[in-house]
Formats: C-alpha cells, structure tokens, sequence
C-alpha cells in the first residue's frame, strides 16, 4: 500500500513573552489570533491538564497558550513555560526542529520590518541560482531568540531543479 504524504498542521513555540510573540507574529507576519493568550494551571481533572501531564511529566506547574494562523491555514501555537529560559546561543546542532520557514516574494521587505520590532538578520540574503532565477533565502531571528527561515519561492520551486 502507498504511503501518502502528511499535511502539517502545526508548530509549537516556546517564547520568553507570550503577549509580546502574539503583537509581533500579528504585527510583522499578518498572522491571525485564533485564541487569545490563555492560562492553563496543572490540574488532572481538566482534559489539558491529563494531557499536558502525558506530555510534560508531573509538576509542570502551568504556562500560558495562544493559537494563531498563517495565510495558508498553518497552525502557530505560542508557549510561555514558567520556567523558560532562552539559550545563550543558536544551538542549531542539537537534536529536534532547528527552524520553520515562512515565504514572501517581497523577503527583503519582511526582514526589515523584522528588524524594525526588534528581530535580527542573521545573514545576508542569498540566491540559490545567482544570475539564473531570483529564489532568495535568509535566516533571521525574532525578538525572543526563535531563528527560521524566510523563502522568496516556494519550497518545490527552490529545490526541484537542484539548489545544490
């Protein structure tokens, strides 16, 4: 039997601010609050609490949630853990998801409004086909330390002649 492809759903981050990751995705990405910033509390008597239980062990204390939405109806769920801590660097060798990547045709644009609300650009942008086709790349940072990728192609487009 063939094994058909998955559709994502959606991504988890942890931020250091919850309110301020909410203002900054809504603000700079467009993206759409589907839940407002809300409060879960340890509790084995709700079905998030069993659930967060299974997930994060015993004595996880509580942390706050908010659900937004991208253009294409990608799922964003933003986390801000009690006991967060963001690393004192970009630990992209450690095991797990490293980035996610957004695309806009305009990616120049959206890196300085990034870096207008306090983001980072952690490099220059670059073509994958230089003098060929305009597909552009860069790697940037929000104001909470979460590093992704920004595309000004889609992803088949990009890598289905060969980008390397």
């Amino acid at each position: 039997m063939k094994t058909y492809p998955k559709t994502m759903s959606h991504i988890g981050l942890s931020v250091p601010n919850l309110e301020k990751a909410v203002e900054f995705y809504r603000e700079v990405m467009g993206w759409y609050v589907i839940m407002e910033p809300t409060e879960i509390e340890e509790d084995s008597s709700t079905s998030i609490g069993v659930m967060c239980a299974d997930v994060f062990g015993e004595g996880w204390g509580g942390f706050k949630i908010a659900h937004m939405s991208t253009g294409d109806k990608m799922g964003v769920e933003l986390f801000e853990f009690r006991n967060n801590h963001q690393p004192n660097e970009f630990e992209y060798y450690k095991t797990g998801t490293f980035h996610f990547c957004v695309q806009d045709p305009n990616l120049e644009e959206l890196v300085e409004k990034i870096i207008a609300h306090g983001g980072k650009q952690r490099m220059p942008v670059r073509y994958y086909y230089p003098g060929e086709k305009p597909y552009r790349m860069v790697y940037v940072e929000d104001p909470f330390g979460v590093v992704f990728e920004i595309y000004s192609h889609s992803y088949e487009l990009t890598y289905s002649a060969g980008a390397y």
